[in-house]
């Protein structure tokens, strides 16, 4: 998995990499223009949603990650996110405070990039992968009920 999180009912809470013990993200000081939070995502919710945030022209998406197997990916999106995040069957790591900048190399080991980073292309808006987040959710619903 993508994210040192804490899973709670329908949700998972945003917990800092320390308080997890578990080997993740990367501090790249130095590295990236921006520091970022990483919300990560079921793969296929959030294939789907790369798919939505895609085809609307007028919207930025930024790096993407997934993990090794592929049961996840990871949306960079920006520092505090993860302080007010609340999508159900999601979460979003903090950074501690430092600020995981992005890489060029993927920041977490054992994943890849989905959508590398683009020279200054910004990190996914949090209320736009919000937005894009539950209209996949609601799509997979739809065809999950149709079998």
């Amino acid at each position: 998995m993508l994210h040192p999180g804490t899973e709670t009912d329908a949700r998972t809470t945003a917990t800092p990499p320390a308080a997890t013990g578990a080997a993740a993200l990367a501090s790249t000081e130095g590295h990236g223009a921006e520091p970022c939070d990483l919300v990560t995502v079921p793969a296929r919710q959030g294939l789907e949603a790369v798919d939505i945030l895609r085809r609307d022209a007028e919207r930025d998406i930024g790096p993407v990650l997934h993990d090794g197997t592929c049961d996840t990916l990871g949306f960079l999106v920006p520092p505090g996110t993860a302080e007010g995040w609340d999508v159900p069957g999601s979460a979003c790591t903090q950074t501690a405070g430092r600020g995981l900048r992005i890489p060029a190399e993927p920041p977490v080991t054992g994943s890849g990039w989905l959508l590398p980073p683009e020279g200054d292309a910004p990190v996914t808006d949090p209320a736009v992968l919000r937005a894009a987040l539950d209209q996949a959710a609601r799509l997979i619903e739809a065809a999950d009920s149709c079998r």
